[in-house]
């Protein structure tokens, strides 16, 4: 079967996915229509996510990305509409506000029950068929391999999070998507670029980390949510004439470096296995 025109599914050799599942500007006509401000639709879209990670296919990575916006409908978010965050300001299945609390939809033309329904069935299951045919295929070849999922945002959104987001913000469930070894690796090489980094703090993994990372199983699923200064200018006061901002090649090329490393370590986890990782004694 064909993929739709909207995914792109490049297959590589190596024991690594990277997904891209927020880069996606794409308003299917019928949302477009719907939508108040189209600019408002693509405004929380992960800004040039794919242009960063496009040295990915160096290394041989799968790489699962959709054109589709994710406010037609979100890839990383649970199908039956359960709160990653319960509790917390966070944008839905699919969404009707942005991240800043703005409505996407006039009253009474929000999505419907059916609507749900028809966007589960024409994006989020071909999307989410595309990353468990890759799982399959890599496993068929390896002992063990990672699902990285790429993600960005605005380093200051107040409605989502207190004060400014660290630079590299990773997820993994709280421990649960992956080897605990693989995760200390990661972590290494984002500290030696002296920026700022979390682990599982206001960024835990989407759905992609939490429902495909089974360690016990040898897939293992973490999220990297990056703040876009590490690669653009974020206005003070974002609107339609300053945002999206142009992507800084200058900016971007020292968190490349970085992201590089990260993969590369990645793939070399993968290949030699958990028991090859350095003891963790708390000292980087």
């Amino acid at each position: 079967m064909m993929a739709p025109d909207w995914l792109t599914v490049t297959p590589g050799a190596a024991p690594l996915i990277v997904s891209l599942p927020h880069t996606g500007t794409v308003l299917p006509p019928e949302v477009e229509a719907r939508v108040v401000s189209p600019w408002l639709a693509r405004k929380d879209a992960d800004w040039w996510i794919d242009r960063l990670y496009a040295f990915a296919a160096d290394l041989d990575a799968t790489i699962v990305h959709t054109a589709i916006s994710r406010t037609a409908i979100d890839v990383n978010r649970d199908p039956s509409g359960v709160s990653l965050y319960p509790g917390r300001n966070t944008t839905g299945l699919c969404p009707t506000e942005t991240f800043d609390g703005e409505p996407l939809y006039a009253e009474g033309d929000a999505p419907t029950v059916r609507d749900l329904a028809e966007r589960r069935r024409r994006y989020f299951a071909p999307y989410h068929a595309a990353l468990d045919a890759q799982i399959t295929r890599l496993m068929g070849r390896h002992p063990r391999i990672v699902l990285y999922d790429c993600h960005s945002i605005r380093s200051v959104v107040p409605r989502l999070f207190e004060g400014q987001l660290p630079q590299f913000n990773i997820g993994t469930n709280d421990g649960a998507s992956c080897d605990w070894t693989l995760t200390r690796a990661v972590e290494r090489v984002c500290d030696r670029a002296a920026m700022s980094r979390v682990t599982n703090g206001r960024f835990k993994g989407g759905y992609i980390t939490r429902h495909l990372g089974r360690p016990e199983a040898g897939v293992h699923a973490l999220q990297m949510e990056l703040a876009c200064r590490g690669y653009m200018d974020e206005p003070a006061e974002v609107h339609e004439a300053n945002w999206p901002s142009p992507y800084v090649e200058a900016r971007a090329a020292r968190l490349r470096s970085t992201l590089t490393g990260v993969l590369e370590g990645i793939v070399s986890w993968a290949v030699e296995g958990p028991e090859a990782s350095p003891p963790d004694t708390g000292v980087l």
